[in-house]
């Protein structure tokens, strides 16, 4: 990453340094991303697809992430056209629907975050490990104390699986 001064004016507002990087991060994650026909944001529900094991439904999962439920359905169908996950009845309950990933979906997630891990890596190099650990806790005590429903602000809002 090179070392761009920045504007005088900026250099120490939070948000346009926060912005900054996201831009930078997400451009990287886009690209490392494209191969496996997947956007961050279904990369994400796919991981809490995984992590939820195998009964969650569509709902449950997007309250776990905080992600709103027009999303949710967009995401999951995207996924669904890719043949990464599938709706299905519950095994324990015949009136629910959830959501599990299939074989291509598992691998495919397992590559991603492969893949994913490389970005995050490559992007918080420029730091010590020390600070890189300190970064991410701090954005995670941030992310707990505010909340997580909040994924941007009203006036430029993420368009489906773009994120």
């Amino acid at each position: 990453m090179k070392d761009a001064p920045l504007p005088d004016p900026l250099a120490d507002r939070l948000g346009y340094l926060l912005k900054q990087a996201h831009a930078r991060l997400a451009a990287g994650m886009a690209e490392a991303l494209a191969p496996y026909r997947l956007h961050p944001r279904e990369l994400g529900v796919m991981a809490a697809i995984e992590a939820g094991g195998r009964q969650s439904s569509q709902m449950e999962i997007a309250e776990r992430i905080g992600l709103d439920r027009t999303s949710m359905v967009g995401v999951v169908d995207a996924l669904e056209e890719k043949g990464y996950v599938e709706r299905r009845r519950s095994d324990r309950d015949r009136r629910r629907n959830v959501v599990t990933l299939t074989p291509v979906g598992e691998r495919t997630l397992a590559e991603a975050e492969r893949a994913r891990e490389r970005v995050d890596r490559d992007f918080l190099a420029p730091l010590d490990p020390a600070a890189a650990a300190a970064l991410v806790e701090t954005l995670a005590a941030l992310h707990r104390a505010h909340g997580r429903d909040v994924v941007g602000p009203p006036e430029c809002p993420v368009p489906h699986g773009r994120a």
